[in-house]
This record gives structure tokens, C-alpha cells and sequence, in this order.
């Protein structure tokens, strides 16, 4: 009897990224506050960390009914959140707690800060995501 080669959901249907486009239009209307929750799972991160990364404090997030939209900003800093998590795993083959490592950890490229502590920008997220590039094609350093 043959066994199914059991394949992770992450590498099920590897999801694909938002466009430039798509996220102008997406952030323009406003994410949904259950869409946080959803990202967060991806790879565990906290809602102090959430809150960091969209730019809101942490008792603002709380106080957010799933169903209420969050800020244009914040939304925009959600899908490049959601994207950069997305490429992380990829990069790091689907493990989770690699890329939280990864996240929390400094690194000599962003001048010893946390790849975490720049995301407080748009420009930290584009950082962070080139660094990932150079991972993803052997550069280092």
C-alpha cells in the first residue's frame, strides 16, 4: 500500500503577493480589523507587534470590533506586512518561528537594528524585503 506524500498547507497553494495596485485600492477602502488576527497568525507575532507595525497603539487595536475598518495607512502597512511575512516564509521554507527569529533579530545590513525595528516606515518594509532578496539569491552582508 503506497503512503500520500503529505504536503504542508503552506506549500499547498503558495498565495501570491498584492500588486502595487491592489494594495493602493485595498488600503484606499480600508482592511478589515479581522485581517490583523489573520496576519498575525501567519507567523505568530503579537498584537504589540501588530499594533507597532500599522502605525496604531496596541489599546487602539484591541478596542477594534473584527468586523470595523482600520485606517488607510494602517491598511496599506497590513498588506506590506502580509507580503513581507509572506516572502519571509518563503524564504525561509515555510517556518514560522525561523522568520520570527529573523524578524527580531539585528542584522549587520539594517546597521545592527532588528529588521522589527524599522518597520515603523514604508521604507523599513521595502529594506527588509530587499534584504530578503539578497537571502533569497545567496548575498549576504
Amino acid at each position: 500500500m503506497a503512503l500520500a506524500n503529505p504536503v504542508s498547507s503552506y506549500y499547498a497553494q503558495p498565495p501570491r503577493p498584492f500588486s502595487e495596485q491592489e494594495i493602493i485600492a485595498r488600503s484606499r477602502q480600508g482592511v478589515l480589523r479581522a485581517e490583523a488576527d489573520r496576519v498575525a497568525s501567519l507567523v505568530g507575532l503579537t498584537d504589540k507587534e501588530m499594533a507597532t507595525a500599522l502605525g496604531l497603539s496596541a489599546s487602539y487595536l484591541h478596542r477594534l470590533k473584527t468586523d470595523q475598518r482600520i485606517s488607510q495607512d494602517a491598511s496599506e502597512r497590513l498588506l506590506l506586512l502580509e507580503n513581507l511575512l509572506q516572502h519571509a516564509l518563503d524564504t525561509f521554507e515555510g517556518k514560522a518561528s525561523t522568520v520570527l527569529d529573523w524578524l527580531r533579530g539585528p542584522l549587520r545590513e539594517l546597521d545592527y537594528q532588528t529588521p522589527w525595528q524599522i518597520l515603523d516606515t514604508v521604507t523599513g518594509y521595502q529594506l527588509v524585503d530587499r534584504v530578503l532578496g539578497r537571502i533569497d539569491h545567496g548575498i549576504f552582508g
